[in-house]
C-alpha cells in the first residue's frame, strides 16, 4: 500500500491524530508544545503530558456518556446529603457503600423508609459513584422495569433484554413499593434477580419492610425465594424520619 506524503509536520500530526483518534492531543498539542518551551520541557516529561491529557480527556467523555445511559433523576450525590436534618442516616455505612467495595464483590444493598427520607437520593449518590468510577449503571423506576420486562416477553425479546442487564454491575430500581405483580411479572422479576445472583450488584429502594414484601408479590412464597437471593449477600439500610419534602415545604410557608 503506497504511503501518504504530507507538505507539512503540522499536515501529518493533524492526520495522524484523527487517524488514531486522539481527540484531545489533536486539540491541544499545539499549546502543549509551548508549555513545553516555557518550561524547557524534557521529552519524557512531554510525552507524559500529552498522554495525560489524551487519558483526562477519554475518561472525562467516557463518564459522560455512562451519566447518560445511567439516566438518573437527579444530579444530586452523596456530598448533598443533609445528615443534621434526620439522625437516623447512617453516614458510615452511607460512605462505606460510597467506596463501591460491594459492587466488586457482587453484594446488594436494600434501603428501606418512609417517603421522602432520601432513599433515592442515596441510591442515586452511590450509582453517580460508580459511573465516575467507570462502571455502568442503570437507575430505573420499578413499575418502569417490570412493564419493560414485561413487554420484551410479549415481543419475545426477553432473552435479549436479559442478556443486557447482565452486562450493568450496578442496576438500580427504585420505589418497589407502589405496584402488586401478578404470576407472570413477578416470574420477570425473580429472573433479573436470579441472573445477577453473586456476579452483579442490584440497590433497591423502598418504602415497605421485608416481612410486608408478600404484598408486592403473588405470596409469601414469592418473597421469600426472591429475598433468600437477594439479603444473602447484602447490605440493609433502614432509615425513619420526617421527609425531606415535607421540611422543604415547611421551609417555604415560613
Amino acid at each position: 500500500m503506497k504511503r501518504r506524503t504530507y507538505q507539512t509536520n503540522a499536515e501529518y500530526i493533524e492526520a495522524m491524530m484523527k487517524q488514531f483518534k486522539l481527540v484531545d492531543m489533536r486539540e491541544q498539542y499545539r499549546d502543549l508544545i509551548l508549555e513545553a518551551e516555557s518550561s524547557s520541557m524534557d521529552y519524557e516529561s512531554f510525552l507524559i503530558r500529552l498522554l495525560s491529557v489524551e487519558e483526562d480527556g477519554k475518561r472525562s467523555r467516557r463518564t459522560e456518556k455512562l451519566q447518560k445511559e445511567a439516566c438518573f433523576e437527579s444530579g444530586k450525590g452523596l456530598e448533598d446529603i443533609d445528615y443534621s436534618f434526620n439522625h437516623s442516616l447512617d453516614k458510615d455505612k452511607i460512605t462505606e457503600l460510597g467506596r463501591l467495595d460491594f459492587i466488586e464483590a457482587g453484594e446488594n444493598v436494600i434501603i428501606i423508609g418512609p417517603p421522602g427520607v432520601g432513599k433515592s437520593m442515596i441510591a442515586t449518590g452511590i450509582g453517580m459513584n460508580a459511573v465516575n468510577a467507570g462502571y455502568r449503571v442503570l437507575f430505573a423506576n420499578a413499575e418502569d422495569l417490570i412493564d419493560r420486562l414485561y413487554e420484551s416477553m410479549r415481543e419475545g425479546t426477553l432473552r435479549e433484554m436479559l442478556e443486557e442487564l447482565d452486562k450493568i454491575p450496578l442496576l438500580i430500581v427504585d420505589e418497589l413499593s407502589y405496584l402488586k405483580m401478578d404470576r407472570e411479572r413477578e416470574s420477570l422479576f425473580f429472573q433479573v434477580i436470579r441472573h445477577r445472583y453473586e456476579k452483579s450488584s442490584l440497590i433497591i429502594t423502598t418504602n415497605l419492610p421485608m416481612g410486608r414484601w408478600d404484598e408486592l408479590f403473588t405470596g409469601k412464597l414469592a418473597a421469600t425465594a426472591i429475598l433468600d437471593r437477594l439479603v444473602h449477600h447484602c447490605h440493609i439500610l433502614s432509615i425513619t424520619g420526617d421527609s425531606y419534602r415535607v421540611k422543604g415545604s415547611k421551609q417555604s410557608v415560613k
